[in-house]
């Protein structure tokens, strides 16, 4: 049985990302999460855009090739990756509190990129399908005491730009141009159209 013969095909999330976890969730579709160990490092002056595709490929191939034999029924792997972009420099997650007080203070009031990269591989030897989209986003202005405030919440460490949109962060930001979905890390109508090449309608 392939995979374009089954309405409801088992996601499988290459991450352990709890907020991609809880947007896939959404979809009504049997999920599992299964953590990717690929190598995330690349060329210095690759686009933003190449980056965020390439990563979420990457995720998405070591997840498949890990699972390829234990697999018994028809599944999608899903693998995605998000970075932050300001002045044509890429922001990832902080290496310390220092660090993410220096990312937020040069983001303060101005507009930045999140870019977000999906994979979607049919298992066990389906297609492969890679797209990313882009949200523009402009933060508020901040004091040096509201950034050190935030930043003690813990909260920004783990993220990419060094806050979160869905959680405290959400007080930082002022607007955003395009996809929220994409800023918090899967971007739902990208990942539903990617679905539709394996046989999978949304809604």
């Amino acid at each position: 049985m392939t995979i374009a013969t089954l309405r409801r095909p088992t996601l499988i999330l290459a991450s352990a990302s709890p907020r991609r976890q809880s947007l896939i969730g959404m979809l009504g579709m049997p999920t599992v999460a299964h953590p990717s160990d690929a190598d995330e490092s690349t060329p210095a002056d690759w686009p933003p855009e190449r980056i965020v595709q390439e990563l979420a490929q990457r995720k998405a191939r070591a997840v498949r090739d890990q699972l390829r034999e234990r697999q018994a029924e028809a599944a999608i792997v899903i693998g995605s990756d998000t970075i932050v972009a300001v002045d044509g420099e890429i922001l990832g997650k902080p290496r310390d509190e220092a660090d993410a007080i220096g990312m937020l203070s040069r983001l303060s009031g101005r507009t930045h990129d999140v870019f977000t990269g999906v994979c979607c591989i049919g298992m066990p030897d389906g297609p492969t399908v890679v797209d990313y989209r882009r949200t523009a986003v402009r933060m508020r202005k901040l004091t040096e005491e509201q950034i050190r405030r935030y930043v003690a919440s813990g909260e920004p460490l783990d993220k990419a730009g060094g806050y979160g949109i869905q959680g405290l962060g959400s007080v930082l930001v002022d607007s955003i141009e395009g996809c929220y979905f994409t800023v918090v890390g899967l971007p739902l109508s990208l990942l539903a159209s990617q679905l539709e090449h394996f046989g999978v309608s949304l809604p």
